[in-house]
């Protein structure tokens, strides 16, 4: 069986203690073994990351840009190959998977301007014979804990900002599918990054846990469920880290009724069940206003009838199996349970759950309510819930009254009323037709309330400015006649 082994100062290295085992979700066979880190290789990685940062931080502008160049070259020559890592271990399909490495390469590309992004500031004569100008300088090491549902694009858009903003990082990736980001490290060193810049560990809660508290940590990016997301900013705070910690999610589509419905439904297929409904921007609630509910729910469940379950290296599969046996059985359950709290099931996926490997087939909830179960946890597969309100501040209501803030969407042909959505929800990234609106590069992403811990959101400006901290220089050149003792507060006049 194969090992994933880590990568540390540019060379692999074989664990000797614990370690996972790593499945293909579309068959359930155990296709490889990822060992753990123990504390003493977690002790020499941020040792090495240390003293790299140290040199790579003082690297010219030039130098860095010069590599992430080489590296968005390599991933576009290598994307079919990280395309087939992913799904093998993840089960996404092909184009699915070769969808995601597209927008991670969004962030290289972005990165690649960091000397338009890492501009300092300049005031001549704020006083006489004084200047003042800040720079930006990197933080030092990073620790990034990505997810099982990105293993490409998360990763790449952590690591674009902090390499070009002159960093080193140590990425964790998910145990469950880690082969794409042990690729990603052999790439950079292709590229020619320097040994012992990004280096990847792999682990579990405790490993996350000495990681993100270790004394020689910098900072800490985070993306996964809000629970772990909550203690990682608590836990890296405490020790003194910057943080930013993405939690999960509910996003509403809301559906007035003067929009297309087949738009409507095209799209609530499209973000509910694409990719298993295991994206963190997935449509889980669409959010049905007036008297529309009947014929929308009709066309979302005939477009569910035609969609294909089936391996992710199948062209022919819409979407391919849960990353667990044991996650797909606890989605399978909100919608057994879903007629004990008076809920409808249009489409019951669960018969799928049969097949060998880990499959679910996409399941349609009507008269879901708040309170309920399938409404207000997260599920993370495809089981899409449909809410029925009466006119559209009902619907505004029930999207702010949810504890996360992630991304909405609204579908309509008003677009005074588009604009007023945009205003009145608290929420962090809006769709207007658009059903999931992550933004491009050049914007951030992140929500609000329980969907984002901390104050900066991942990638963009606000990734950039994560991984860099001001300074500010006070300049003041006074000619020897000039000298003289004053113990009063500095002036600008």
């Amino acid at each position: 069986m194969r090992q994933i082994n880590h990568v540390v100062g540019g060379k692999t290295r074989i664990s000797t203690g614990r370690s996972a085992l790593v499945f293909n979700p579309a068959t359930g066979e155990e296709i490889a073994t990822v060992g753990f880190a123990d504390v003493a290789l977690i002790d020499e990685v941020v040792a090495l990351a240390r003293s790299a940062a140290a040199a790579w931080g003082n690297a010219t502008l030039a130098q860095r840009t010069s590599v992430l160049f080489r590296f968005r070259q390599l991933l576009l020559d290598h994307s079919d190959e990280l395309a087939e890592l992913i799904t093998q271990e993840h089960g996404k399909t092909h184009a699915d998977a070769l969808g995601e490495l597209s927008r991670g390469i969004e962030t290289v590309e972005y990165a690649c301007g960091l000397s338009e992004h890492l501009k300092g500031s300049f005031s001549s004569q704020v006083a006489d014979g004084v200047d003042v100008h800040s720079l930006r300088e990197p933080v030092g090491v990073i620790v990034a804990v990505t997810p099982f549902n990105f293993p490409a694009m998360v990763p790449l858009w952590m690591t674009s900002n902090a390499l070009a903003a002159g960093n080193a990082i140590i990425v964790k990736p998910s145990e469950r599918d880690p082969s794409t980001t042990v690729r990603l490290a052999e790439l950079l060193k292709e590229a020619g990054l320097p040994d012992g810049v990004f280096s990847v560990v792999h682990g579990n809660a405790d490993t996350v846990m000495t990681l993100i508290t270790h004394a020689d940590i910098d900072a800490v990016s985070f993306v996964g469920s809000t629970p772990v997301a909550q203690a990682i900013y608590q836990a890296g705070t405490a020790a003194g880290k910057s943080v930013q910690a993405l939690g999960g999610a509910k996003n509403h589509m809301v559906v007035l009724p003067d929009a297309d419905l087949d738009v409507a439904a095209d799209a609530a297929i499209n973000a509910g069940y694409g990719s298993a409904g295991e994206r963190c921007m997935a449509i889980s609630v669409v959010v049905a206003v007036g008297d529309i509910a009947d014929e929308l729910v009709d066309k979302i469940a005939t477009r569910t009838d035609a969609l294909r379950v089936g391996p992710g290296s199948d062209p022919a599969s819409d979407f391919g199996p849960i990353i667990t046996g044991h996650q797909r059985d606890k989605i399978a359950d909100y919608v057994i349970q879903a007629p004990r709290h008076g809920i409808t099931v249009v489409r019951d996926g669960t018969d799928l759950c049969s097949r060998p490997g880990f499959f679910i087939g996409p399941s349609l909830l009507d008269h879901v309510t708040p309170g309920t179960p399938a409404y207000d946890d997260e599920i993370f597969g495809p089981v899409l819930c449909v809410v029925r309100v009466e006119d559209y501040a009902a619907a505004v209501r029930v999207v702010n009254a949810n504890r996360y803030g992630n991304g909405v969407a609204i579908f309509t042909r008003d677009g005074n009323t588009a604009r007023l959505f945009t205003k009145q929800v608290t929420v962090g990234m809006i769709g207007v037709n658009v059903p999931i609106p992550v933004p491009v590069a050049s914007y951030s992403f992140g929500g609000w309330k329980d969907s984002l811990f901390g104050h900066a959101h991942i990638y963009g400006p606000e990734g950039m400015g994560f991984y860099t901290r001001s300074k500010v220089i006070t300049t003041r050149w006074p000619s020897a006649s000039e000298s003289q003792i004053d113990l009063g507060f500095p002036r600008s006049r």
